[in-house]
């Protein structure tokens, strides 16, 4: 009797795929900051430490279009699959979905048959997006039970309202907009879900008029920018509660949701306080039936000399941390956070959430620190930013490259794009890998993806 059986990098609970197999390869989006006519690619990387090509570019893939920025991208399928609720089974971890922020092209790459060389096998024009969902500026993609999700900035104009829409499992085409009942909800960036309490949570940054020429100082300093995070009925599709951090707190970015499901927590960062130019954490979570939200932790501005810093940064004589991104291990036990303003890497213990403690933390990069790596000699430019952590939580890889428009403000000189690895001591801790560093030139890197899962592609229904 024929047996069926999922994809076998599908886990049913987050304890469970902490025991997948080490990650060998690694997919990183490379973009071309230099205007000459040369797309932008999804890179493969070697991260097998047996491999004779460890820590080296493998795989090449450009897209079929020029004139873009590739930003965030995911699975088409995970472990969100193993829900009781899910209607599509069936479906493999088998097609990377990637997004265009600029040109708002979503390119499908099927990774099966050769996953050192994936294939382009579908490009979703920008006029399909907005002839269906009225959205443009695709950026974030989580694999639902039921769909997959994809964030997005704005209308094809430019202004809001940001949202969220959704493509067919199966033929990838795009369904149409989300939401169904927004209320005041405008400003957008990032998204994901509690799947145990049937409730989405979204973030806030900016309208792609207000982000795609970089930070704009006049709307900045009149607090334009997205501060709340909105409370959504997955289900239902409607929002039931928006949560401020406050006006002075701007740009509401990455969503780290607890990956056990009968935790109703996470965190998301604050990128800067108008008040004193520090970063923060928040912590959201659900008390007595009401959904609640107050900061965790607060990493401050450090003083600089003027003329170490760009134009943008003089008036204040200090360097923002300027958090642009987290990540939260599978085992919800240790929280990073990518300073990549001050060129470090934070790791805490968030065992107890509400009281998180800093257990390690790595130099490289940064705007005035200029931190070298033990693979290269002399100081390195860009500072951590995206960041993604293995399944079983003990490695860490980043990259350095935030945006094209943010690094041509904060990093005027230009940054050398690079990635690099990290070690992580179970107890608490981390160090580089002196074997890991991969050089992308005058290219720059963005998001990385592990192949069979990481801590920030997969939702689990079961504890």
């Amino acid at each position: 009797m024929a047996t069926w059986r999922p994809d076998p990098t599908f886990y049913p609970s987050p304890r469970l795929a902490m025991k997948a197999p080490p990650e060998k390869l690694a997919y990183v989006v490379r973009i071309n900051p230099n205007g000459d006519g040369r797309p932008d690619a999804m890179c493969v990387v070697d991260v097998d430490p047996s491999s004779s090509t460890y820590g080296e570019v493998v795989g090449v893939t450009e897209m079929p279009y020029t004139g873009g920025e590739l930003h965030h991208f995911g699975w088409n399928a995970c472990s969100s699959m193993l829900c009781p609720n899910a209607p599509h089974p069936h479906v493999e971890r088998r097609y990377l979905v990637v997004p265009d922020i600029r040109s708002s092209h979503i390119t499908l790459l099927d990774t099966k048959d050769d996953p050192t060389a994936p294939r382009v096998v579908k490009v979703i024009e920008p006029e399909e997006l907005y002839e269906r969902a009225y959205y443009a500026r695709p950026h974030t993609v989580h694999c639902g039970p039921d769909g997959i999700y994809i964030s997005a900035f704005g209308t094809p104009e430019g202004d809001g309202p940001g949202g969220i829409f959704i493509l067919d499992h199966d033929t990838f085409e795009v369904l149409g907009r989300w939401e169904i009942d927004r209320g005041d909800q405008y400003l957008h960036y990032d998204f994901w879900w509690h799947l145990g309490y049937d409730t989405m949570i979204t973030s806030e940054w900016g309208t792609p008029r207000m982000v795609e020429n970089g930070v704009l100082g006049e709307e900045l300093l009149a607090g334009k920018y997205g501060h709340r995070i909105h409370i959504w009925d997955l289900h239902r599709r409607r929002r039931l509660q928006a949560l401020d951090l406050g006006p002075e707190q701007q740009m509401i970015l990455e969503l780290r949701p607890a990956h056990d499901p009968t935790k109703a927590y996470g965190f998301v960062n604050s990128v800067v306080s108008l008040k004193d130019l520090s970063s923060s954490i928040w912590l959201w979570y659900r008390h007595n039936g009401e959904w609640k939200i107050q900061k965790v932790i607060e990493i401050p501005a450090e003083p600089a000399e003027e003329d170490q810093l760009p134009d943008i940064l003089k008036p204040f004589k200090a360097v923002p941390p300027l958090v642009a991104d987290i990540d939260l291990s599978v085992d919800d036990r240790f929280l990073y956070v990518s300073c990549w303003g001050t060129g470090e890497l934070r790791q805490y213990d968030v065992s107890n959430p509400f009281e998180p403690k800093l257990t390690g933390v790595l130099q490289i990069g940064g705007i005035v620190r200029r931190a070298g790596h033990p693979a290269v000699s002399g100081p390195l430019n860009g500072g951590p930013q995206m960041v993604e952590v293995s399944r079983d939580g003990r490695r860490i890889y980043f990259t350095n490259s935030l945006y094209l428009p943010w690094d041509a403000q904060f990093y005027p000189d230009g940054i050398r794009g690079w990635m690099v690895k990290v070690d992580v001591d179970p107890e608490g801790g981390m160090s580089f890998d002196p074997n890991f560093f991969v050089d992308f030139g005058d290219q720059r890197a963005h998001q990385i993806r592990l192949q069979g899962g990481d801590a920030s592609s997969d939702s689990y229904c079961y504890p």
